[in-house]
Order: structure tokens, then C-alpha cells, then sequence
């Protein structure tokens, strides 16, 4: 499976009113594997920044002066992420973007692009219901670092979403099994390595003598009933 984690930085919070992207960040995986490729770029919006959003990410009006508008890069984009699944935290707001500049370009939706859109923020709701299940808290509770996530920034967060979804998902995912992982460790039903020491021994809890009688009491009576076929009173008494 291709999957794509993407992430948008922005002028202010609703498209419809004429905000535009001024970053966009995307970052492969493969099969539960980054592969290292990535897109990446800055966005002349051609408008100004709301103070709200800047105080966020913290990228100027005057540094996005020479940069390149979503119409230059966006054949360049689509093609990057096209047949793969996109994996956003708050899918409806990056999308709603994404097709916001794609429809200033008479260009089609990205549901025409990408196969289907997994929602991360959606999926932390319903694993964690009632807390709180922003990118910094799911670091928190997965263990994912962060430390230097100062400011939002679309590629360090696609990065990180990255990892917070490996560790969401793991274990949780269809079976594939990577027969060819030579990294010693063990690999759970998703193909990657959850363990890279020995298995814990499992305790074994003997039946007491107690136990043991009411079991043998259940056979006798089925072999009863049965007229003498009470298959596991067989196997027992090797018969």
C-alpha cells in the first residue's frame, strides 16, 4: 500500500473566505516503510496572513515574496501523490484547502487524484475518546519525540504524523508480513518489528485437584449419555 502524509500551512482557518496555502508537505510510506521521498514547498499566496495563523507557523508574508504560486507547482504535486491513500490529521481542513486552489484552476478535486483520505484525528477520537488528541498530545502519548516541534511546520509534521500513525496502527493493520527483515527482531501481523529481544515466557496455571475431579465427573457423565462414545474420556484413557 502507498500512503501519503500530508500536511498544509495556511493564511487563516476557512478557504471560502479567500485564504490560501502557503506550505505543503507530503512524505511516502510503502507497506508501513518510509521511503524517504517527499515533496515539499513554500507558497506565495499572494494575499496577507492572518496574525492568528502566523503566530502558528510563524512563515512571513515578506519570505513567501519569491516563492513559487500553487498553479506552478500543483501538476508537480498531483503527480506526487497520485493512486496513493492520503493520511491527514484534520483531513476535512487540508482538503478543503487543496481542493479550494484546485478549483481556482479549474482543475478537478483531489478525490479524482487519490483513492481515498484517512483521517488520523478522526481515528485518535475514537481510540481515545474525550482526551485530547492534537499532534503534541498523541506524541505525548505514544512516545513519539517531538521536542523539536517548536512551531507548526507542514514537512516536520507530516514527518511526525508519520510516526504517531505507525504507532497508532501497529499491530492493527492488514497482514502483511515482511518475510524478508533481517533486523532480528520480531515482527507482529502488520510486518514490522515490534520486539527486537526474547519472547516472555507465558505462565502456565496447572488445574488443582479440585478441578481436576469436576473435570473428570463432566466426562463420566457424557460418556453416559452417550453410550460410551465420549470422545475426549477416549483420548485420555487412550482408547
Amino acid at each position: 500500500m502507498r500512503q501519503i502524509f500530508l500536511d498544509t500551512e495556511t493564511t487563516g482557518l476557512e478557504h471560502k473566505f479567500g485564504h490560501r496555502i502557503i506550505e505543503i508537505a507530503g512524505v511516502e510510506m510503502r507497506n508501513r516503510r518510509l521511503t524517504h521521498r517527499h515533496f515539499h514547498r513554500y507558497l506565495n499566496p499572494e494575499r496577507e496572513i492572518d496574525a492568528g495563523a502566523l503566530s502558528v507557523h510563524g512563515i512571513s508574508r515578506e519570505f513567501l515574496l519569491d516563492k513559487p504560486r500553487f498553479a506552478e507547482i500543483a501538476a508537480e504535486f498531483l503527480e506526487f501523490v497520485r493512486g496513493a491513500e492520503l493520511v491527514i490529521h484534520n483531513a476535512a481542513f487540508d482538503v478543503g484547502f487543496l481542493n479550494a486552489e484546485l478549483a481556482l484552476l479549474d482543475m478537478a478535486p483531489m478525490d479524482t487524484v487519490c483513492p481515498g483520505v484517512l483521517d488520523t484525528l478522526r481515528m485518535a477520537k475514537d481510540l481515545h475518546p474525550g482526551k485530547k488528541n492534537n499532534l503534541n498530545a498523541l506524541c505525548e502519548r505514544y512516545g513519539v519525540d517531538n521536542s523539536h516541534r517548536t512551531l507548526h511546520g507542514a514537512l516536520l509534521d507530516a514527518e511526525i504524523l508519520a510516526e504517531v500513525y505507525l504507532a497508532m496502527t501497529r499491530g492493527q493493520e492488514s497482514l502483511i508480513i515482511d518475510l524478508g527483515d533481517d533486523s532480528g527482531g520480531r515482527l507482529d501481523v502488520a510486518g514490522t518489528v515490534s520486539s527486537t529481544g526474547p519472547r516472555r515466557a507465558q505462565q502456565v496455571r496447572r488445574a488443582s485437584p479440585e478441578e481436576l475431579a469436576q473435570h473428570q465427573q463432566v466426562l463420566t457423565a457424557i460418556e453416559d449419555v452417550s453410550k460410551g462414545k465420549c470422545l475426549w474420556l477416549q483420548a485420555e484413557t487412550g482408547c
